[in-house]
């Protein structure tokens, strides 16, 4: 197993030595992987070394272990904290109890006692560890909460909320199995008023239940937004018909049973899941038609509306995937989702036998996401479509599907470029402000980077990121780069005392200036100030 990554806190070097060197570090299942004289030097290790546990005495210069602890347990939540003390302070006990700490050991520091205590430590992150990583644990915690996921799965699918090259992988994942060669959607609406109704869905949702075993059929009933929705699966289209006699007998028993009407609007089946947000579309036109039918029964789109062709629609789920791929794919997965929309764009004209003016609506649709992704990407509408465009663009503008396509890409590939360009200058400018923020603010003590994120409006996880990857080194890293520039200008350049300096230079503490002043620049800043003036 993999070993336990230990961080050693303490302003004495012989008792860091001493722990190092006695522990049997391997055999208890932990590494050494960082010393630190201070707790402000801890800080930073702990960024990069990401230790499970600290040790950590109290009693330090420029930062004590009780400040480290507090800070580390946010930093590091699933941490563990061994705080040593010389003292026998109630005090530093209750405090060290409110920092999360897990034990607390009085100095001389005996090995035996340490040993035991890492036994302890050790046997608690196994456990947490085994918890996290218990495949049959997460596996049932999986399965408990599967129905109501997979409700939302559905719910999302109905919506148009699912990318279409996801509904396959999603639907496998949260065990829905799609067997059949048409899928219609149907909404219920039940009668009364709006707090009466909630407290029948689940009555409902079980008279449904119990009474739609169909042959060759297969019927999902699930909560939908406010109401209840039925995903059907058939073999043939004409079985929808059969499916929407076994709901009109739903509704009678309903209006028996319970005192209330049962309207149930159904869509027309589509040949595929993907395509259920037009059948759910036309689910919810059947119910408008409720006051004029009459409640209390199925009531199919189709036998209002027969003349109607499902439209092909650029849905949000499109819109959501061809806007991943921009904006965050490669090259390779925009040309893999615009053939994706052009396949079935062909398919569905194939399909249908209509022409290409039948899909106007989908381009105006797609032309929409397009100017969307061109707009948010503070990009010029000119450099993504031309200087001739404007906006008035019919799907018969273009000979064919294949010439729609490459047009399409060539946008997105426009879109695309710009984006990445605008990321890496924006990027820049707003490293480039950083730097002369702490510039200004260097001689602040309470420099942070909370403060100079507050001043950008961004989030410090994001900037940190952005800023090590810009400069090659952290926030903190920079910072001190900074104050020790400007520290050592003014020993070069001045007799401005040591102290002085230090505090001009956001140091409030001149002992831990000096110590990391000789950490810089190798030397203290008396000998800096001398080699200078002799050289």
């Amino acid at each position: 197993m993999e070993l336990y990554r230990v961080l050693l806190v303490d302003d004495e070097e012989d008792i860091r030595v001493g722990i190092s060197q006695k522990m049997d570090w391997t055999g208890l299942g932990f590494e050494l992987v960082g010393e630190a004289e201070n707790g402000k030097d801890a800080l930073d290790l702990a960024e990069s070394l990401r230790p499970d546990v600290v040790l950590t005495d109290i009693k330090m210069p420029f930062m004590d272990g009780l400040e480290l602890c507090r800070i580390l347990t946010e930093r590091l939540p699933a941490s563990k904290f061994v705080v040593f003390s010389g003292f026998d302070d109630f005090e530093y006990a209750k405090q060290a109890i409110q920092m999360n700490v897990s034990e607390y050991i009085l100095k001389p520091i005996n090995a035996v006692e340490l040993t035991t205590v890492l036994q302890k430590l050790k046997e608690q992150l196994d456990r947490e560890r085994t918890e996290r990583q218990n495949a049959a644990l997460l596996r049932s915690r999986y399965e408990e909460s599967l129905p109501l996921i997979r409700g939302l799965f559905l719910t999302r699918l109905l919506d148009g909320r699912v990318p279409r090259n996801q509904v396959g992988e999603l639907a496998e994942r949260y065990g829905v199995v799609f067997t059949g060669k048409a899928f219609a959607a149907a909404i219920v609406h039940i009668g009364g008023d709006r707090e009466h109704s909630a407290l029948l869905i689940p009555t409902v949702q079980q008279l449904l239940e119990e009474n739609l075993t169909l042959p060759e059929c297969i019927c999902r009933t699930f909560l939908y937004n406010d109401a209840l929705a039925l995903l059907a699966e058939f073999q043939q289209k004409e079985q929808v018909y059969t499916f929407i006699e076994a709901l009109n007998r739903v509704c009678t028993l309903a209006e028996s049973y319970l005192g209330y009407p049962l309207t149930i609007g159904v869509g027309a089946p589509c040949d595929d899941p993907a395509d259920l947000p037009q059948s759910t579309a036309g689910a919810r036109s059947a119910l408008d038609y409720r006051s004029m039918v009459g409640r209390g029964q199925a009531i199919y789109i189709r036998d209002l509306e027969p003349g109607s062709v499902v439209p092909m629609t650029f849905g949000e789920g499109d819109e959501r995937a061809l806007t991943a791929a921009v904006k965050m794919g490669g090259e390779e997965e925009v040309r893999t989702e615009v053939r994706r929309l052009a396949d079935r764009m062909t398919n569905r004209l194939k399909e249908a036998n209509m022409p290409l003016s039948q899909c106007q609506l989908f381009f105006l649709n797609l032309l929409t996401c397009l100017l969307k992704m061109a707009r948010d990407g503070g990009l010029k509408t000119e450099k993504v479509f031309g200087e001739d465009f404007t906006g008035n663009m019919q799907v018969t503008d273009f000979a064919s599907v294949e010439e729609l396509a490459q047009w399409c890409l060539d946008r997105c590939l426009n879109i695309q470029t710009g984006i990445r360009r605008q990321r890496t200058a924006s990027a820049g400018r707003m490293v480039e402000r950083a730097k002369d923020f702490i510039q200004a603010h260097y001689a602040e003590s309470e420099l942070s980077v909370e403060m100079l994120c507050e001043y950008l409006h961004l989030s410090p996880a994001y900037f940190s990121t952005i800023f090590k990857r810009q400069m090659g080194m952290s926030f903190t890293g920079y910072v001190t780069v900074v104050r020790m520039e400007a520290a050592a200008e003014r020993l070069r350049n001045t007799e401005e005392k040591t102290y002085l300096i230090a505090r001009a230079c956001g140091y409030e503490d001149p002992n831990y200036f000096s110590y990391v002043f000789k950490r810089h620049f190798g030397m203290s800043p008396t000998k800096y100030r001398a080699s200078s003036q002799n050289s």
